[in-house]
């Protein structure tokens, strides 16, 4: 995929030397170390590599979704002015499911089974648009479930998780990060759970929802192909450094790092006899 034309105004997200280090039993254990990168407004940005190369630690720093407890962070996540890694959680919040919403792997398992669809929908109005009546939610989430793609969205909204298919139920969690029209949107694994057809179908509405409403996406990945489709840049993560990162089609065309060739070297390739 070709890079977007990018604004050149400041960057709408910057890492600066991200550092996340967990302590088990006394015995540190980094899982991101010193990242640094930037996202501009209307860009897709991919972070691919194995399991445990820190790229989806680095998304839930993004969101603010970590336990700070747990862990040793250092560095700044810069939006709006403000660090998001360090802030209180007043401000936080103030963020999250607004200006920067995300996408978690398992539907199943983020959705409520015993909630409907359209209070959960409507969750992030509730929080950040209180002044909205009920009818005014509703209208706003069955136009989110809409432009996710779900068929017959009124009639969803008043259906339980466990009456949808996986794909359905990724595309409620879509039009649930997407109702207030985030300017970032971090899709963690989004595709991993889903069958091919489905997952090329969450590929182009990840697509439509970053033309349309020019929001930057944050795609985490181990699939390389499905970054290759989708991305503008791509950093490629490995035991928690950023091993290598560039344009999309230039990382996949002539990627340096060993590691990085690797991973290229691994997308199959349909080979049609004649």
């Amino acid at each position: 995929m070709q890079d977007a034309p990018l604004s050149q105004d400041k960057p709408i997200l910057a890492i600066r030397d991200l550092h996340l280090e967990f302590h088990d039993h006394g015995r540190p254990e980094v899982v991101v170390e010193d990242l640094s990168f930037e996202l501009r407004r209307a860009e897709i940005l991919g972070i691919v590599g194995e399991s445990g190369s820190g790229k989806s630690m680095t998304a839930l720093a993004i969101a603010g979704l970590l336990n700070r407890h747990a862990l040793d962070c250092s560095g700044t996540i810069l939006f709006d002015g403000v660090d998001l890694l360090h802030c209180g959680r007043a401000t936080l919040r103030r963020y999250q499911g607004d200006e920067i919403s995300m996408i978690f792997q398992e539907p199943m398992t983020s959705l409520d089974p015993l909630q409907r669809i359209g209070m959960q929908v409507e969750e992030a109005l509730r929080i950040h648009r209180a002044e909205l009546s009920a009818a005014e939610r509703r209208k706003m989430a069955i136009r989110a479930m809409a432009a996710a793609g779900l068929p017959d969205p009124e009639q969803v909204y008043g259906m339980y998780p466990h009456e949808l298919s996986g794909g359905m139920r990724q595309r409620v969690m879509i039009a649930a990060a997407t109702v207030l029209k985030p300017q970032i949107l971090i899709a963690d694994e989004p595709t991993t759970a889903l069958d091919v057809t489905t997952q090329a179908q969450i590929i182009a509405l990840l697509r439509t929802i970053n033309a349309e409403d020019q929001t930057a996406i944050v795609f985490i990945s181990h699939d390389l192909s499905l970054v290759r489709q989708l991305c503008h840049r791509v950093i490629v993560m490995r035991k928690g450094v950023a091993v290598e990162s560039g344009a999309s089609d230039e990382v996949f065309r002539n990627p340096r790092h060993p590691y990085t060739k690797a991973l290229v070297d691994a997308i199959p390739k349909v080979v049609l006899e004649r």
